[in-house]
């Protein structure tokens, strides 16, 4: 379940991120709600999760979630020009983030 959550976090962190370019320097109220709830939710879950994960590990996985989410937005909607050398980065972030699962000793 930790796992689970963990991801989810992750997701959320996407979310918020996003959420703050959106909000222009808090200027836009709709951006900036999403922002806060979606970042209480994601910093929540993730300490949620590290009650089972070890902390380095947690972390490296909801960054890299976070990040290769937020990159893969920015570039299905324009924000950001696609490339197939960030497309690899990308894939070598989520790639990690799996390695990483796999070799956890968490339950």
């Amino acid at each position: 379940m930790s796992w689970i959550v963990l991801i989810v976090s992750g997701v959320l962190e996407a979310v918020w991120a996003t959420a703050l370019g959106a909000s222009k320097g808090f200027t836009r109220l709709g951006p900036s709600i999403v922002f806060v709830v979606a970042l209480a939710a994601s910093m929540a879950g993730l300490a949620w999760a590290m009650r089972d994960i070890p902390t380095g590990t947690a972390y490296a996985v909801w960054v890299g979630i976070g990040v290769s989410l937020t990159v893969l937005w920015a570039m299905l909607t324009g924000a950001e020009a696609l490339s197939v050398v960030k497309m690899l980065l990308v894939l070598g972030i989520v790639g990690c983030v799996i390695g990483l699962k796999l070799v956890s000793d968490a339950h």
